[in-house]
This record gives structure tokens, C-alpha cells and sequence, in this order.
């Protein structure tokens, strides 16, 4: 009597279910969109921030520009013709694209230009009269210390004293006496002021020094004089 056996049949396991397959499937894809959303809501947010930094910074620069350029287009003395020049060429060079600022860019060169060119009318006419004076001043100062060094008595000398000192703006005023030149180079004595200069002429009764140049400031007193020794 045969007895007959039954086998059970093995699962394949290589054959998954469909269903598990599915549910792998969708989970994996949940997994990336939410990688992928979140990346790209970081990257979002990023370059909006970056977007308001970048427009807040354009802001500020168009505010100190237009505050600056108001400064120098309603100046009433405050601000010297150089700062203005060197405050309007420091905005241009920011390269701020806004019409506003461009507008107030025109207005402030049209008012630096006019005072320019004033500044220049009156540096020429203030040479022309310095030069004058100069030259007066050269030939009255040359002969008061003529009469000084051969004056004949205190008195006099004192009173020419005062008399040279009045063109002067300081009884400081530097004194250079040229000793000699030479291949463009010129050696001075030991400086002096023009009132230890005069003193010295008082007590020694020398022959002066020649004039050999004077500066004269803007009130048209003598600033600066440059004598040259005679030599016999």
C-alpha cells in the first residue's frame, strides 16, 4: 500500500508581492518631493533674503547720496569749493542708477562750475593786486632800511622801526637772507624776524640786505620776505 505525500509548495521568493512593490514605491517618491520641496524652499528663501539685502543696501546708498548732494547744492558757506568737488565725484563713483540722483548729480556741477569759475575771476584779480602791493611794498620797505641803517639818532631809528613793522601782518615774520647760489641751489643764513632784523640794523648801522622777494597776504601785509647779501 503506496502512502502518498504531499509537498508543500515553497513561496518564490523572488516573486514580491505587487501590493508591497507599490507601497516602496510611493513611500520613496513621498521621501524625494519632500527633499526636493524643502531644498527648494531653502534656496527660495535664500535668494529672497538675499533680494531684500541687496534692495535695502541700493536704498541706503541712494539716501546718502541725496543727502550729500542736497548738502552741497544748498550750502551757504559751510562747505569749501574742494570738499564739495571731492563729496560730488565720491557719489558719481558709486554709479548709483536713479533718476533723482542723476538729477541732483547735473544741479550740483552746474553750481560747483559757476563758483569755480568765480573762485578763478577772483584768484586772477587778487594776484594782480598782490603784485602791486609787492612792488610798492618793495620799494618802501627798501628805503626805510636805508634811512634805519644810516639813521642819527633813536628816535628816528625807532620810529622807521615802527614804520616797517606796520606792513608787516606779525613783527614775526620770518626773514630768509640768501648767502649764496648756486646750480639752482640757494643756502640761507640763519633765520631771523623782520624786528630782529631792523634791531639789527639799528644797533649796527650794516649795509641791508637786498630785497629779493616779498609775500603778501590777502589784507596786503608782508607774510614772508627774502633778502640777498651784497657782497663788495
Amino acid at each position: 500500500m503506496k502512502i502518498s505525500t504531499v509537498q508543500k509548495k515553497q513561496p518564490d521568493k523572488s516573486m514580491l508581492p505587487v501590493r508591497f512593490l507599490k507601497s516602496i514605491s510611493i513611500v520613496h517618491i513621498i521621501m524625494i518631493l519632500l527633499i526636493g520641496g524643502a531644498a527648494v524652499g531653502t534656496s527660495g528663501c535664500k535668494a529672497k533674503k538675499e533680494a531684500r539685502a541687496a534692495a535695502a543696501a541700493k536704498a541706503e546708498r541712494i539716501a546718502e547720496a541725496r543727502a550729500t548732494l542736497l548738502a552741497i547744492i544748498n550750502d551757504n558757506g559751510s562747505m569749501t569749493l574742494e570738499e564739495k568737488e571731492s563729496e560730488l565725484n565720491r557719489i558719481k563713483d558709486m554709479n548709483i542708477d536713479d533718476a533723482e540722483i542723476q538729477d541732483l548729480i547735473a544741479r550740483a556741477e552746474a553750481i560747483i562750475t559757476r563758483e569755480r569759475n568765480a573762485a578763478d575771476r577772483v584768484r586772477e584779480a587778487t594776484g594782480g593786486r598782490k603784485e602791486a602791493i609787492a612792488e610798492d611794498a618793495n620799494t618802501q620797505l627798501t628805503n626805510i632800511f636805508n634811512e634805519l641803517s644810516s639813521s642819527r639818532s633813536t628816535s628816528d631809528a625807532n620810529y622807521r622801526i615802527r614804520e616797517a613793522l606796520s606792513m608787516f601782518s606779525s613783527p614775526d615774520t620770518p626773514v630768509l637772507i640768501i648767502i649764496s647760489q648756486s646750480g639752482g641751489t640757494t643756502d640761507y643764513d640763519e633765520p631771523t624776524t623782520i624786528k630782529k632784523y631792523l634791531e639789527y640794523l639799528k644797533d649796527t648801522k650794516s649795509q641791508p640786505a637786498a630785497i629779493h622777494n616779498l609775500e603778501v597776504d590777502a589784507n596786503g601785509k608782508i607774510k614772508e620776505v627774502e633778502l640777498i647779501k651784497n657782497y663788495r
